[in-house]
């Protein structure tokens, strides 16, 4: 599956989103990628995430003993991908501000695990998971995502595999360009469902 594949699954979806959005990150920009949205169609979902197994088979050397997803966003990525897999399926959620297994989920010492996110801007969720499940005893292999949107500007100590890369530019509050100066900013992720900022 290539860039203009995985875009059209966005398209179709409406999930490729213009106007003025204020990421999780805090950063400002001109276009959204609602992974919400997709993961309502599971023909989508499957389609995307087998696509995203087969990759992460051909770019990591050796084998995948677990999928591990950041809570919430990436956990039907995740699960779906570690289908294809066929291997077990974990998530990790935020305690006291940082990334942990809970549930009763635990990391055998030494297993090798694909992290798996949806959507990468900064990286930023993504770099405390592979922490998370380094502090768990797993050994991280890759980051598998299906939109790298940072083009390739954030930044791992393990391989990224990203199902298709975008160059989406983002810009702090006061730094804003003229063409979203003047539009109301739109918090549409999950620490800001809908609402204007």
């Amino acid at each position: 599956m290539k860039t203009a594949d995985v875009l059209k699954e966005f398209e179709e979806a409406g999930a490729l989103m213009r106007g003025h959005f204020v990421l999780s990150s805090g950063l400002h920009s001109d276009t959204y990628l609602n992974k919400s949205i997709v993961s309502m169609y599971p023909g989508r979902t499957e389609r995307l995430c087998k696509a995203l197994a087969e990759k992460a088979r051909a770019g990591v050397a050796g084998a995948i003993d677990y999928v591990i997803s950041p809570a919430m966003g990436a956990i039907i990525y995740g699960y779906e991908t570690a289908r294809w897999l066929k291997v077990p399926f974990m998530f990790t959620e935020r305690v006291d501000g940082e990334f942990r297994l809970r549930r009763g989920f635990a990391v055998p010492k030494g297993a090798k695990v694909l992290i798996v996110e949806d959507i990468v801007s900064t990286g930023l969720s993504a770099r405390e998971c592979v922490d998370a499940v380094r502090k768990a005893g797993g050994d991280v292999v890759a980051l598998a995502c299906l939109i790298d949107r940072s083009g390739g500007k954030a930044e791992f100590d393990v391989p990224l595999v990203p199902l298709a890369a975008l160059n989406v530019e983002a810009w702090p509050a006061d730094k804003l360009p003229t063409h979203l100066a003047n539009i109301p900013a739109v918090k549409p992720g999950s620490r800001g469902v809908s609402q204007s900022a």
